[in-house]
């Protein structure tokens, strides 16, 4: 049949479709998909960043260069990210209060 005489409903998803969700979308920097790119002076060096990635599950393209300088910024990136902060819990106004004064919280640090 024709889509001219189709009577039922317009699927909405259709659009949606080409914009769904995609796996690889973002590809985890270190990965065997996308790895560090790090300059070093010595073959020294080299072993022991490949220690250091060794231990953490990355994965690097390493370029020996005795004349540039060290680059090994985007392992130190990955290495050292930001920890997700987190707060104590503040009680409810009619629990002891944290300070130790055994009063209520609404009568003691809550007023």
């Amino acid at each position: 049949m024709s889509k001219f005489f189709f009577k039922g409903r317009v699927d909405a998803r259709e659009k949606y479709q080409r914009f769904g969700y995609s796996p690889k979308r973002a590809v985890k920097a270190g990965s065997e998909e996308a790895p560090l790119s790090l300059i070093v002076s010595t073959e020294a060096r080299k072993d022991e960043l490949a220690l250091i990635l060794k231990e953490h599950g990355l994965f690097a393209d390493f370029t020996i260069d005795s004349d540039a300088s060290e680059d090994i910024h985007e392992l130190d990136v990955v290495l050292n990210k930001p920890k997700t902060t987190t707060f104590a819990k503040t009680p409810n106004r009619n629990e002891l209060c944290s300070c130790g004064s055994q009063k209520k919280y609404k009568k003691c640090c809550g007023a």
